[in-house]
């Protein structure tokens, strides 16, 4: 395992980091436990949750795992943001309910502090100014020690860093997006800005919600039975397979088979080294149901993909790019994917 910076916090992080969504979902305790224990065995210290995952489960399996383990040994990042309960205020970025949120997470991972506070989402309804007031009451009272984002566009995530500047509040020290071979809309601004501004990159759903597994090939009609897209389709989404039934899609996957059967690597293991080779990207986001599913993720530390093989994988999922990017980038004279 490698370990990098995780943007200019100073803090080393292994290069990927462990999901932990389906911990008390899909995944019970005890598997959720064998996970931790598999990471742990392959070098790993990142750990991502959050306080809406499983109504909260997820944070409490973690933390009482965290107690057999040397605290500070870890990095543990959670978030804040979407619905924990019914309430008309149990959402959101306010004060109120970021100082509520952040009291029981410690209390659920049995921690006396984050490594990294992430904000899940935007919040149009709260002011920046409300948000990051919260935000440094952590950090003063030694509750947070870093601050990130997750699921912000461009704009937001270079107003955000502008502000910090401006008044002195906590800077975000990293980004979590969503970025894979099929979700590369991530690169014409936020990789810039993250670049630019010195974020680390913690990419998460760096399989597409398996359609990257190597599950999917073209001719298929529907969706395995059992597996994530099923259930993804029934209730609509982006990654459902009426969104993603396309041409495009079956020609990132040619490609990816391909690469994979030349390599004899399996084709998630493919997908993601592709992501961890691209530029910028500091921890991909592993998220898995059980151990058989993160073993074979955990192999694609041990290779590299040769640079013949990324670039053809790059060509194969490159998209067209919109105007005003089509002019940036020609002005420039380069693109941020070659």
């Amino acid at each position: 395992m490698n370990y990098r910076l995780l943007g200019r916090s100073g803090i080393r992080v292994s290069e990927v980091c462990l999901g932990t969504m389906t911990f008390g979902r899909e995944a019970d305790e005890a598997e959720s436990v064998r996970m931790l224990e598999r990471f742990l065995e392959a070098g790993g210290n990142f750990v991502d949750t959050a306080n809406n995952y499983a109504s909260g489960h997820s944070e409490e399996i973690l933390g009482r795992w965290l107690q057999t383990q040397p605290r500070e040994a870890w990095v543990i990042a959670t978030k804040v943001r979407w619905p924990v309960g019914r309430g008309p205020n149990d959402e959101g970025l306010s004060r109120r309910h970021i100082l509520q949120q952040a009291e029981r997470s410690l209390r659920r991972l049995n921690c006396e502090y984050i490594d990294l506070y992430q904000l899940h989402g935007w919040d149009s309804a709260t002011d920046l100014e409300e948000t990051f007031s919260a935000l440094e009451t952590l950090v003063q009272r030694g509750w947070v020690r870093s601050v990130g984002v997750s699921n912000f566009s461009g704009w937001q995530l270079q107003k955000t860093l502008d502000l910090c500047v401006r008044y002195g509040w906590p800077r975000p020290v990293s980004l979590q997006p969503q970025y894979n071979l099929l979700s590369r809309q991530t690169e014409w601004e936020l990789l810039e800005v993250c670049r630019l501004e010195g974020l680390a990159v913690l990419p998460w759903s760096p399989l597409k919600s398996g359609w990257l597994s190597g599950r999917f090939r073209r001719g298929m009609k529907a969706p395995p039975q059992g597996s994530r897209i099923e259930s993804v389709t029934a209730r609509g989404g982006s990654e459902s397979w009426d969104h993603l039934n396309t041409e495009r899609t079956w020609r990132v996957l040619d490609a990816l088979h391909a690469v994979a059967e030349r390599s004899g690597r399996p084709a998630a293991q493919v997908a993601l080294r592709w992501l961890m080779q691209r530029p910028g990207v500091t921890a991909p986001v592993l998220g898995a149901r059980s151990l058989e599913q993160l073993d074979p993720l955990l192999e694609a530390l041990t290779w590299q993909l040769s640079p013949e093989d990324q670039a053809e994988l790059t060509r194969a999922s490159e998209l067209p790019l919109p105007h005003p990017y089509d002019l940036l980038y020609m002005e420039r004279g380069w693109r941020l994917q070659d």
